[in-house]
């Protein structure tokens, strides 16, 4: 019996990836409800009412982090053989549920147990499930989709905040936010995922990008040919150790930087409605850059392309130490929004041309385990900081230092050659 997404896909007029992408663009959508960014807004609310420190509810990310760490290399072959429909519709509904709980929590152990459901399901089957479809059904397109994805990840960036601050001024509680949450993820997730995702465009008889796929035995062009690494052969390339040691070193930055950005904003005086706003700005701004980045990363090169981002990323935090006014506040936002528009477009596009799509999964599992393991240092270093110090002065220095190193790191990048034809590990 035909499947809902295999029935659709016999009847589409056009390429079925387009379909596959704005999937993807809803599901990049709705998982911005477990993003720093947003939490950040209820950071001032919940801490004041439930008296919890910084430390403690920048804990719960660093955890979450661990655990989708542990979770993320395990899962990524998963997608590689059964493809990332399943996982997504699952991701989707721990991140609601977790959500929904949230508006629920008394106690520090219940936050722990009900943000760490939606959010390591955010840091790791969202990022598998997205680029592992995104990779398989677009490969000379890859930057372009890779960019249009990057939008819909920031619109929903800039979007879950607001709709969190909203929620809470229309219902006098900050638990109203959670619950609006809940809702835009189950409504933008759950159903594209379920009635319209797909493996890989040869499960339908296409080939990535459009067209119909070779017969079995035919030889590819050499226009066709793409790398083909296993993960053990990844492993042995100095591009995968560089794009490594460059992702440990710039997610510290923007996770730290996006958690505790409102909380510095309302401490150097600027209300509350300024600082959700100041951070939706580098949200659109991330957003715009983002989606502008990706059809440069390959004439310009990835090396190249990531020095900057880790350079903007570097300057923004530099700047953040700086503010005096809305003014200020705003530009350093939109610094710190291109430094993170470059950052959610440029290594995704280069994990995929460097090792291609047959083991992408197992392989971008490895490197998620160590982006979400930097993701976990950041905040909870940023909120022991501002506990010894009281302010975020010297993490915003710390941070600064990160950035740059993370630009040292990216200049050992070199693409890699084909491997020799190996047996699958």
């Amino acid at each position: 019996m035909i499947g809902v997404p295999q029935f659709v896909a016999a009847r589409t007029p056009f390429y079925y990836g387009w379909v596959i992408l704005a999937c993807i663009c809803c599901v990049s959508f709705a998982r911005q409800g477990a993003a720093v960014a947003t939490l950040s807004i209820f950071i001032g609310p919940m801490t004041d009412e439930l008296g919890w420190s910084r430390t403690a509810i920048s804990g719960a990310v660093s955890l979450s982090g661990i655990l989708a760490a542990v979770s993320s290399p395990m899962l990524g072959p998963l997608v590689d053989r059964h493809g990332a429909r399943t996982l997504l519709m699952w991701a989707v509904m721990a991140m609601a549920i977790g959500c929904l709980l949230l508006a629920t929590v008394e106690s520090l152990p219940l936050f722990y147990l009900y943000f760490c459901l939606a959010r390591t399901s955010f840091a790791g089957p969202f990022d598998l499930g997205i680029y592992g479809a995104l990779n398989n059904w677009f490969v000379r397109l890859r930057p372009i989709a890779t960019s249009i994805s990057t939008l819909w990840f920031m619109v929903g960036l800039t979007a879950m905040p607001l709709i969190g601050h909203f929620a809470m001024g229309a219902g006098g509680d900050w638990r109203w936010g959670w619950v609006a949450i809940a809702a835009t993820v189950v409504i933008m997730g759950f159903v594209p995922t379920a009635l319209l995702l797909l493996r890989r465009p040869e499960d339908i008889g296409l080939k990535p990008d459009g067209g119909v796929a070779a017969k079995a035995g035919a030889a590819a062009s050499s226009s066709e040919v793409e790398p083909n690494f296993s993960r053990a052969q990844a492993l042995r390339t100095r591009a995968f150790w560089a794009l490594l040691a460059f992702t440990f070193l710039a997610y510290p930055v923007q996770a730290g930087v996006s958690l505790h950005q409102a909380p510095h904003l309302i401490e150097l005086g600027l209300s509350p409605t300024i600082a959700a706003t100041v951070v939706s700005t580098f949200s659109a701004v991330s957003g715009v850059v983002g989606f502008l980045v990706g059809p440069i990363v390959r004439p310009i090169g990835v090396r190249w392309m990531l020095c900057m981002v880790a350079g903007f990323l570097a300057a923004a935090a530099f700047f953040m130490n700086q503010i005096e006014t809305p003014v200020m506040a705003y530009f350093a936002a939109a610094l710190f929004g291109v430094g993170i528009g470059g950052l959610l477009t440029v290594p995704m596009i280069a994990w995929a041309d460097a090792f291609g799509r047959r083991s992408f999964g197992a392989i971008r599992g490895l490197a998620l385990s160590v982006q979400v393991s930097g993701q976990a240092i950041g905040p909870v270093l940023s909120g022991i900081l501002w506990d010894q110090t009281g302010n975020y002065q010297l993490s915003l220095v710390v941070f600064t230092g990160f950035a740059i190193a993370a630009g040292v790191a990216a200049l050992g990048f070199v693409k890699p050659q084909q491997p020799a034809p190996t047996l699958t590990t």
